[in-house]
């Protein structure tokens, strides 16, 4: 039963190494976009105060560089392996949203715009910050919280967070029914318009559709450029063509 209890703490810790990264990694991007930009940045893919990203990138570290006996090593593991797991969270969000997130094209070095020598170096460092300074200090500091509360603080943070993926997921998926829609509205102005050319009677009702049909069409291209703007802010090098189009409807 102990062991048991032990091993089931265990996968606790390491979800909160997962929560803990996660927050810091989007504070840290956060600050930094803020700064550049002199505009308070939300970064990241969600809503809420988490990067997964970074959260998945701290396990891996933790995983690989734990086994690394010196400074050397653990810069060159953070520097390959992290670089990898960029490359494959690059790859991964183009093939699901088919969108590119980040490109590192104009930086000397990079592969496939995805990752770049400059980055790579800088998980490399980070790597060697991570294992000699900041988990130390984490580790030694979720270990001293009572178990229990360990527990239903883990609990209600994972939630929270599943909670705010499965709505930006669904957030940004339904981009595109609002564009289709706003597709279907030209079309019916058209033909509205054309109706509306053709006859002699109603014209001050279908007149009256066509202006309801304009208002719909503007709410929704409000809509869609709030719903885009974070995400623009949080990735600034990002390439879509979709959000490109949305920005075309900002007003002026």
């Amino acid at each position: 039963m102990q062991n048991n209890m032990e091993n089931f703490m265990k996968i606790i810790y390491i979800l909160d190494f997962f929560l803990v990264y996660s927050f810091v990694g989007w504070v840290l991007e956060s600050v930094y976009k803020t700064i550049c930009t002199k505009k308070f940045v939300n970064s990241g893919f969600l809503y809420g105060v988490f990067c997964p990203i970074y959260g998945i990138g701290a396990l891996i570290m933790y995983l690989f560089l734990s086994i690394c006996n010196n400074p050397i090593t653990v810069f060159l593991t953070g520097f390959v392996v992290l670089s990898v797991w960029e490359y494959i969270v690059s790859w991964g969000i183009e093939k699901i949203f088919h969108e590119t997130y980040w490109d590192y094209s104009n930086y000397k070095f990079n592969i496939n715009g995805r990752v770049c020598l400059l980055n790579s170096i800088f998980w490399g460092a980070l790597g060697v910050i991570f294992t000699y300074m900041v988990h130390p200090f984490v580790q030694a500091s979720i270990i001293k919280i009572n178990d229990i509360i360990l527990i239903v603080i883990t609990a209600v943070l994972l939630i929270g967070m599943l909670i705010d993926a499965i709505i930006s997921i669904i957030k940004l998926n339904s981009i595109s029914k609002k564009l289709e829609t706003i597709k279907e509205i030209r079309k019916e102005i058209k033909g509205k318009l054309e109706e509306l050319k053709a006859t002699k009677n109603a014209k001050e009702s279908i007149q009256l559709m066509i202006n309801d049909l304009k208002e719909k069409e503007i709410k929704l291209k409000e809509k869609l450029v709030k719903q885009t703007d974070r995400i623009r802010k949080a990735f600034p090098t990002m390439k879509s063509e979709t959000f490109k189009q949305i920005a075309k409807y900002r007003r002026k």
